[in-house]
């Protein structure tokens, strides 16, 4: 299956997120084309969270901005070695070169806007 048909397979559905950690993707946009580009929903119940990674790509560049949208009431936070940009809310970061990771979620749901896009050479 192509990654297009792939992307439409779960275009506004939920999914097991690619570490299996307990959070979970809603596909809202790709765009494999051009500047290729995604949009998820990120949902961390309680007992989610995510080991330090990091998302290699292959000779290019990989960014990602994610928007807190909702906190969790405990736990949930955002870990990143050097991000490029990194306010309470809002993280931008190289996924591809910065460690980044999300401490388990304790109480409430975190909701995050996650937008990734890849560029040229690395």
């Amino acid at each position: 299956m192509s990654s297009t048909n792939r992307n439409l397979g779960s275009w506004l559905r939920w999914r097991s997120g690619r570490q299996r950690s307990g959070y979970e993707k809603m596909l809202l946009f790709a765009n494999p084309y051009f500047v290729p580009f995604d949009c998820y929903l990120l949902r961390f119940r309680p007992g989610a969270e995510i080991a330090e990674h990091t998302d290699p790509v292959s000779e290019k560049k990989h960014y990602r901005l994610n928007i807190i949208i909702r906190r969790a009431r405990s736990g949930g936070e955002f870990i990143c070695s050097d991000p490029i940009y990194e306010s309470r809310r809002i993280k931008l970061f190289r996924p591809d070169r910065s460690p980044h990771a999300v401490t388990r979620v304790i109480e409430g749901t975190r909701y995050v806007l996650s937008v990734g896009w890849i560029r040229g050479a690395a």
